[in-house]
């Protein structure tokens, strides 16, 4: 990483544009003794003479000084590599003390400034004590504060509240955490295992359990959706697509998914007997399709999402925040009875099985629309 020099530029420019150190004098209206001072970093121009040099150039002050305000992603992982190794190697203030300077000159750059925020928080229980741990984790909670109030990425902000979260939670303040982060368990912002030890920290067991709670409820139904969408991508290739529906029914049957959500458990179904349909085991598309039209009938409706006996502490989250839409009980069973009518079930129409359930289904939807 290069100090602000701009010897180095004066003469790649220079030469850049075919110009002799006396014809730049002449320009600039000094003498080829001052350029040749410059080139070789013995004095500096002076301020007043940078806009004409850079104006002449045709570049930016910055890019005369040989300087960037910002710093490459690559760079920026680099160094944090270099400077954590530093830290273990190293005399803390000596490397503190470098990042310090590192900081200062980069401090519009925002991804860098959230890495060295990263890089005090992983290290300060190495500062010697418990005040000058506090002071590091205080740095931190100023380099948040900057990159949270002046950049405009919004992914790189919320990592930041994470940071500056944890910052406060070593600081024993749980009552900043939730000031920081909010109390809004679905907020898609703060993670919400952090106000569950914010609240741990206040003594709030009973909002830490909820928090907890949701923050893996919401966290269980992202995994599952993801592995039915793997599925679905992989239907047509068995051996991809059975290890993705048997480690999802696995998953459904460790949580009680049919309790939780049991719209997620009959789409695992079909999708599954899909699946072993288009792999030529028909015997199995039926069993799982038997178990879509018994979920369909014996567990779907009335149909509410509702913790259990291991979510306990959710019924409220759920009520509160993640209701689904509502669409009448009528109009679900006829969509739903419709399923074994995809083509990819046609030639299962005479298995006296297949028929067996599609006239369970279509009796339940047909007697729902006729009560």
């Amino acid at each position: 990483m290069k100090e602000i020099n701009c010897a180095s530029v004066i003469i790649e420019e220079r030469r850049k544009i075919g110009i002799t150190q006396e014809e730049l004098a002449a320009h600039l209206g000094v003498v080829k003794a001052t350029v040749s001072k410059w080139e070789t970093g013995i004095s500096y121009p002076e301020i007043s003479m940078l806009p004409m040099m850079a104006t002449f150039f045709d570049i930016s002050i910055d890019s005369l000084m040989g300087y960037t305000p910002q710093m490459t992603d690559e760079k920026i992982k680099e160094l944090y590599q270099r400077l954590a190794l530093d830290f273990t190697q190293k005399p803390f203030e000596e490397v503190f003390s470098e990042c310090e300077g590192i900081v200062k000159k980069y401090y519009s750059c925002y991804l860098l400034l959230n890495r060295m925020a990263k890089l005090y928080l992983n290290h300060a229980s190495m500062a010697g004590n418990a005040e000058r741990t506090e002071q590091i984790l205080r740095v931190v909670v100023k380099l948040c504060e900057r990159i949270t109030a002046n950049s405009k990425d919004q992914p790189l902000i919320w990592g930041t509240l994470d940071i500056q979260a944890l910052c406060h939670l070593a600081l024993n303040e749980g009552g900043a955490v939730l000031e920081l982060l909010g109390e809004s368990l679905t907020d898609a912002l703060p993670d919400r295992t952090l106000i569950a030890q914010a609240y741990k920290l206040l003594g709030n067991e009973e909002k830490a359990q909820e928090a907890i709670q949701a923050d893996l409820y919401i966290k269980l139904m992202g995994i599952f959706d993801s592995l039915m969408t793997n599925l679905q991508n992989n239907l047509g290739d068995l051996a991809k697509a059975e290890p993705i529906y048997l480690r999802a029914e696995t998953i459904a049957d460790t949580f009680n998914m049919k309790h939780l959500n049991v719209n997620n458990v009959g789409i695992l179904y079909f999708l599954g007997a899909s699946m072993y349909q288009l792999g030529g085991i028909p015997e199995k598309a039926i069993e799982l399709l038997n178990k879509f039209a018994n979920v369909f009938i014996n567990d779907f409706f009335p149909f509410e999402l509702r913790g259990d006996n291991f979510f306990d502490k959710l019924d409220n989250f759920i009520a509160e925040n993640v209701t689904p839409v509502p669409r009448s009980e009528e109009s679900t069973k006829k969509d739903m009875a419709q399923y074994p009518n995809n083509p990819i079930f046609d030639s299962l129409r005479e298995n006296p099985d297949f028929k067996r359930i599609v006239k369970r289904m279509s009796d339940f939807a047909g007697g729902a629309a006729n009560g």
